[in-house]
């Protein structure tokens, strides 16, 4: 096939889903075509039809959408010459164009990962639907993949589960699932949402060798405009349901035509512009303070004898003959009142481990920890997860105020409301489910919970990974106010090194479940001290 066959066009193409007896149209007249051995951009702000337009690819929109106007024509592998219209399919043959053909990562991994099946059984289980391989190379394949996507001791990893692994981990284990079938077409939908910086560097290295060995074309959504840049010869610019721009990536990041691409330029340019902070005074006692703090896991030992039995008596055998999987070792640091403290280092370090611990989700612990702050809330990595998606979003964001018996029905409803402004969302909001909202749009949900009750110390995972600039600028600002207005304490974790930088008042560097240097945020970036940390300043883009 030449190089500038087209793989796969979209003409006209609208997107809707059911609405008060209707269709209420997400996407219109969608245009545009990837071309064989192509990496595609498609860029735009959270809700813009990215993520849904190549769903539509796949088949796979949720909530009976559909469809309504346009085609989609992918190659014929059988007659190259020709063009399967993929929406005029029935289920079953798409499914067998997608699952040789066709692969999607997903943005939101845990959602995407089966919480019953382990991780090995997951991936080599796209071998045993679609592949000739012999069955006994199926599970050498799989540890090569997983070693390919930057994972280490894979052969544990092998028999891990989902929850295990931490949200960056799960991510790569999503790219290894996607990629380890050579697909014609990968559509990766945020691949590098949740991966610190030195990891993102080498899952791009990795699409490019894909697309460079294997003749893969690559459709990219990201919100990350430096990521674009770095590896698309061609991008798409989405805003509200329609293609506003596209063209070559020098073109469109050197002479956007549009305001729209020039506003979201402009917000990708000043993302490292540090936002004004302020004093903070370490005079007053800590609303946290760890000493010598840990956080493992029990590990049952293979071919073990029976332990004890209760809980209390296996625990005690487990730990008494040190079998055990330490996630967080003695980590010692204090927050003060009103102080962002960031948290940065490699996916698995032991990040989301350690606040979870603070939230009392990971009830098995070393060392002291005392909290002035109580009920510390949490805004989870992963949004679509943490949310009911059988509850609208009014009821999501009125049950913490229900649970607290705080204002009447209709004073919960305006606090609501109020909320959903905040975020930066419409009232419309309140009656839609989560599943009608993009992974941005999501997260906005997830930071509103949170901060309902105002709570004096607000623990954040990730909190603006899964946002475009133009949104991030907003969430950040947003959390800025509320820290002013209740006096409200973050612990702040970020993979976005420019993120930290820009927000936080001081920096722990975590590697291998310890803190390895710590300090002012300005000290941190202008003169780090440990190599790890240098490792991480360098590689940010």
């Amino acid at each position: 096939m030449e190089a500038a066959k087209k793989l796969l066009e979209l003409n006209k193409v609208s997107v809707g889903f059911p609405h008060r007896g209707g269709m209420r149209p997400v996407t219109e007249n969608v245009s545009f075509s990837l071309h064989d051995g192509e990496i595609l951009g498609i860029v735009g702000e959270s809700g813009s039809g990215k993520s849904v337009s190549m769903l539509a690819v796949m088949g796979l929109l949720s909530g009976n959408g559909k469809v309504m106007d346009g085609s989609i024509r992918f190659y014929n592998k059988e007659q190259p010459e020709e063009y399967t219209e993929l929406n005029k399919l029935l289920k079953g043959e798409l499914r067998q164009i997608c699952g040789n053909e066709i692969s999607m990562i997903f943005q939101e991994p845990m959602t995407s990962l089966n919480p019953v099946m382990t991780i090995g059984a997951q991936v080599e289980e796209m071998l045993t639907l679609h592949s000739t391989l012999p069955r006994e190379k199926h599970k050498e394949e799989v540890l090569s993949m997983l070693s390919e996507v930057g994972l280490s001791e894979v052969e544990k990893l092998y028999d891990k589960y989902p929850h295990q692994l931490s949200g960056g981990m799960r991510q790569r284990v999503m790219i290894a699932m996607a990629m380890i079938l050579r697909p014609k077409l990968l559509i990766a939908d945020e691949p590098t949402t949740a991966l610190d910086v030195t990891i993102q560097a080498k899952i791009l290295k990795l699409l490019k060798k894909l697309q460079t060995e294997y003749g893969t074309s690559i459709v990219l959504i990201s919100h990350d405009l430096g990521v674009i840049r770095s590896i698309c010869s061609r991008t798409v610019v989405m805003c509200e349901g329609r293609i506003v721009e596209q063209g070559k990536v020098e073109d469109i990041f050197e002479r956007p035509q549009e305001e729209y691409t020039k506003r979201l330029l402009a917000a990708a340019l000043g993302k490292g512009e540090i936002i004004e902070k302020r004093e903070i005074d370490y005079q007053l006692a800590p609303v946290v303070k760890a000493e010598n703090y840990s956080v493992f896991y029990a590990e049952k030992p293979k071919n073990a004898q029976q332990l004890g039995s209760t809980l209390a008596e296996r625990l005690k055998s487990i730990f008494a003959g040190k079998i055990r999987r330490e996630v967080v070792r003695g980590v010692s640091f204090e927050v003060y009142p009103g102080e962002i403290v960031g948290i940065v280092g490699e996916s698995g370090c032991g990040k989301s481990t350690l606040i979870k611990g603070l939230a009392g989700l990971n009830p098995l612990t070393e060392g002291m920890l005392t909290m002035e702050a109580k009920h510390p809330q949490m805004v989870f990595q992963d949004p679509y997860g943490s949310l009911n998606p059988s509850k609208t979003i009014g009821w999501l964001l009125t049950e913490p105020l229900r649970l607290h018996s705080i204002g009447t029905k209709e004073e919960q409803r305006q606090q609501v409301l109020e909320m959903l402004k905040k975020v930066g969302l419409s009232e419309e909001y309140y009656d839609r489910y989560p599943s009608t909202l993009s992974g941005g749009q999501r997260q906005r949900i997830a930071i509103a919970m949170a901060i309902m009750l105002k709570q004096k110390l607000i623990l954040l995972d990730e909190p603006v990974s899964a946002l475009d600039v133009t949104v991030q600028e907003q969430i950040l600002i947003l959390l800025l106010s509320l820290r002013k207005e209740y006096d409200l304490s973050y612990i702040f974790i970020s993979h976005d090194m420019n993120v930290i930088h820009r927000i936080c008042d001081r920096v722990m560097v975590m590697y291998h479940g310890e803190i390895v240097e710590s300090g002012k945020t300005e000290e941190i970036f202008e003169r780090p001290q440990h190599e790890y940390t240098r490792k991480l300043l360098k590689a940010r883009l």
